[in-house]
């Protein structure tokens, strides 16, 4: 049976993709001829020009006419970070709410999904240290409660986004709430913590749709005092 032509294009375009990933063929390289193609791989030249024609639509090579076909460079990556000075106004800090009701809500999700007994102890270990925190310390022990949360997903993309948001995004809002809301405020302390427990309930409980719930309705009242 003969092999397609576009499964013969994708050997190729593997092949040369590894070369260009592992630097073997850098930023600024020529690649192989057409001719050195077909011989390497034994395709037509049919082939050999839809793969490179594959690897010009990723973004990888360039072709330029009676030249042949260079190694493009590759994107640098860039971290993701929100500077606090960014954040100026009352409508910033809802945005960043409504942000994280986005990204956290799924993260409390995927944690009680793929707990695990290391990660499920983590998440009481922070429960319990938020409800014994003093008022000064009140704000990085919440931040490491959502923390946790995100690093029982699993999923370092999770843990490193909260990571580039640090405690800023739990001191930000904090700084526009009203005195009833203060954290020297012991009625609302225990709110907080209780809105925190449901949180931990669910995830280590392993119930993914109720870890969502609970976390969509933490943040959901955060926003809420904030527009109160």
């Amino acid at each position: 049976m003969n092999t397609p032509p576009t499964t013969l294009a994708q050997t190729v375009v593997a092949g040369l993709k590894a070369r260009i990933l592992d630097g073997s063929l850098p930023a600024g390289a020529k690649l192989p001829s057409e001719n050195e193609l077909i011989e390497e791989y034994a395709v037509s030249r049919t082939v050999v020009r839809e793969a490179v024609t594959r690897l010009r639509a990723e973004g990888l090579v360039e072709t330029f006419q009676g030249r042949g076909s260079f190694v493009l460079a590759m994107p640098e990556p860039t971290s993701f970070t929100v500077e606090a000075s960014a954040i100026r106004s009352q409508a910033d800090v809802l945005a960043m709410i409504d942000f994280r009701l986005g990204v956290e809500s799924e993260a409390a999700f995927l944690a009680a999904s793929d707990r695990t007994p290391a990660a499920a102890k983590a998440v009481q270990h922070a429960l319990d240290a938020f409800a014994a925190a003093s008022p000064e310390d009140a704000v990085e022990a919440d931040f490491a409660f959502h923390r946790a949360v995100a690093a029982a997903t699993g999923n370092r993309f999770y843990l490193d986004l909260l990571d580039s948001l640090g405690p800023m995004m739990i001191m930000l809002p904090r700084t526009r709430l009203s005195e009833e809301y203060s954290l020297t405020d012991a009625s609302h302390v225990e709110r907080v913590r209780r809105e925190h427990d449901n949180v931990a309930t669910a995830v280590i409980a392993g119930d993914p749709e109720t870890a969502r719930a609970a976390m969509r309705v933490h943040l959901g009242n955060t926003r809420r005092r904030l527009q109160g």
